[in-house]
């Protein structure tokens, strides 16, 4: 935080005149199955973005990207999106929001501090939106509602991109020591303890390329959510008030309208569901075991359904289950990808005693595939909130 307010001075010969603090996140399960207005499990991380903002007395707005070392500026009369702005498009979104909701907004000198870049994925975009969004509405005096509605119209409006709610809970109410779930049906969150002790969570960052082996908006055709909603059965006994339908042959028959490929993304869904119910089950009994072995059931299926991993990814997922030889009955320990868009990376949660083991497999990973991971030991973190200076 020091750092953020020294470079802020130095570059704007002014300090802050606020200073915002949100975390990173991760989804642990759910996050590819919102358009069906299912259930996302997700956890907020101690991987903060810090934003200054300092009020001018004009129309301008010039950004600073400490760790990129990239400079943006822009007229708040002339907001656009432009390309090579990349970064400075999400805050110039949240800018736009407000102003296009009638709110007055000053020009702003921004510094923007993330230990962890954009492109890694792990929620650093989405924290640079939400705390761009928390300081205008701290300065600016608006209500939550209002500052949740300027994200939705920057997000829409101005990014051309969807409003994942599941992001931006995460990063405005997410609690310490604790997982978020966002129910996509209701727009509603329920905030549930991570409460497994000697426990560590890692994030890594495999740093494979990137590459989409299928469009994902192939499967959020309206018609495919049609399909899922008429498997859909409600259940008073399931924490929701619903659940899919597990009958295979009501499964196969309502699917039987679609491809071989669409149809196994679609029971895919169906099965992240259930994890998630079935991950919070878990978590509220405190039961670890039954926790990994669900998160592993969604690996699985993320491989071999979803068809979203790959040799990389497996790799270090499979080196979780070398640290106990009963891992399948009693596991230490579980593994995911996780990240923006396909992902290319995992988290990791396992014995804090295995940590160091697992870290050391990296340098082999290195050796076989070629590429640097990062590992980052994180643990659960509260959302968005002013920091005192």
């Amino acid at each position: 935080m020091k750092e953020v307010i020294e470079t802020h001075l130095r570059e704007y010969d002014k300090k802050p005149d606020i200073l915002v603090s949100t975390p990173g996140r991760f989804h642990l399960i759910g996050e590819h199955s919102w358009f069906c207005k299912d259930k996302t499990l997700s956890m907020a991380v101690n991987l903060p973005i810090y934003v200054a903002i300092t009020v001018r007395d004009d129309a301008m707005v010039r950004f600073n990207f400490i760790q990129m070392n990239e400079r943006k500026r822009c007229n708040l009369s002339n907001l656009k999106f432009r390309k090579e702005d990349r970064w400075a498009n999400s805050i110039k979104a949240m800018i736009y929001g407000f102003t296009s909701g009638g709110f007055s907004v000053s020009g702003m000198d921004i510094t923007i501090w993330s230990e962890i870049l954009p492109s890694a994925g792990f929620g650093i975009t989405t924290a640079m939106k939400v705390g761009t969004a928390f300081g205008i509405k701290s300065l600016c005096g608006c209500s939550e509602v209002q500052m949740l509605q300027a994200i939705e119209r920057g997000n829409k409006l101005f990014l051309g991109a969807g409003n994942y709610v599941a992001d931006i809970f995460a990063a405005m109410y997410a609690q310490p020591n604790s997982c978020i779930l966002t129910d996509h049906a209701t727009n509603t969150y329920d905030i549930l303890p991570f409460q497994f002790e000697n426990i560590s969570i890692l994030l890594t960052d495999a740093r494979v390329p990137r590459i989409s082996v299928w469009n994902e908006a192939t499967l959020m055709e309206p018609e495919n959510v049609l399909l899922l909603g008429e498997l859909k059965e409600r259940k008073s006994h399931v924490y929701g008030g619903w659940q899919y339908e597990e009958s295979s042959t009501e499964i196969n028959e309502v699917l039987s309208v679609v491809d071989e490929d669409m149809g196994r993304r679609l029971k895919c869904i169906m099965l992240e569901h259930k994890y998630v119910i079935s991950a919070v089950d878990a978590l509220q009994k405190q039961d670890f075991a039954s926790f990994c072995k669900t998160v592993s059931r969604s690996q699985d299926i993320m491989r071999d359904l979803y068809l979203i991993s790959c040799p990389e990814i497996d790799w270090l997922v499979k080196r979780v289950q070398d640290f106990d030889m009963t891992s399948v009955r009693n596991p230490n320990g579980c593994s995911r990808i996780t990240g923006k868009g396909f992902g290319r990376c995992t988290y990791t949660i396992l014995q804090t005693k295995d940590a160091e083991l697992y870290k050391q497999k990296l340098v082999e990973y290195e050796r076989i595939f070629g590429f640097d991971p990062s590992c980052y030991d994180v643990r659960p973190a509260g959302g968005v909130h002013l920091c005192d200076f």
